[in-house]
């Protein structure tokens, strides 16, 4: 079944994956969500990803990252922007999240940035969603 809202689909996918404690999950792939997985690779959130494709539908396999403990690293995730009502902040504006053990997404006119990376480049864009 296909969503209307890709990035929706995506944060609850990896949600109960994580929350699951599976190794990994499928996603749909598309630009913006492989520049959202990226972005969590950076943070350190998701250990990497796999494209493939099978059957003409083009698919992320996105690997999760644990503590020794199993314990999930990514907590919880929050979706912030929707397709009916769009959420856009200035550079100023980005929010930290539980006091910086947490991320913001921005998608700016540079491409998909954490908030703090977005901060220091002073570029504001559509907040995306909180992780932590």
């Amino acid at each position: 079944m296909t969503s209307h809202d890709p990035i929706a689909d995506l944060l609850t996918r990896i949600r109960n994956a994580s929350r699951a404690q599976h190794r990994y999950t499928d996603v749909q792939w598309s630009n913006l969500n492989q520049n959202i997985i990226q972005v969590l690779i950076d943070e350190k959130f998701v250990d990497h990803f796999l494209v493939k494709e099978e059957d003409g539908k083009t698919t992320m396999r996105i690997f999760l990252r644990y503590t020794e403990n199993r314990e999930p690293l990514i907590r919880n995730l929050r979706k912030i922007s929707n397709p009916g009502r769009r959420k856009y902040v200035g550079y100023n504006q980005i929010p930290d999240v539980f006091s910086g053990m947490g991320i913001s997404v921005v998608s700016t006119s540079k491409g998909v940035l954490a908030g703090s990376e977005a901060r220091k480049r002073k570029l504001g864009g559509e907040l995306l969603c909180y992780v932590w």
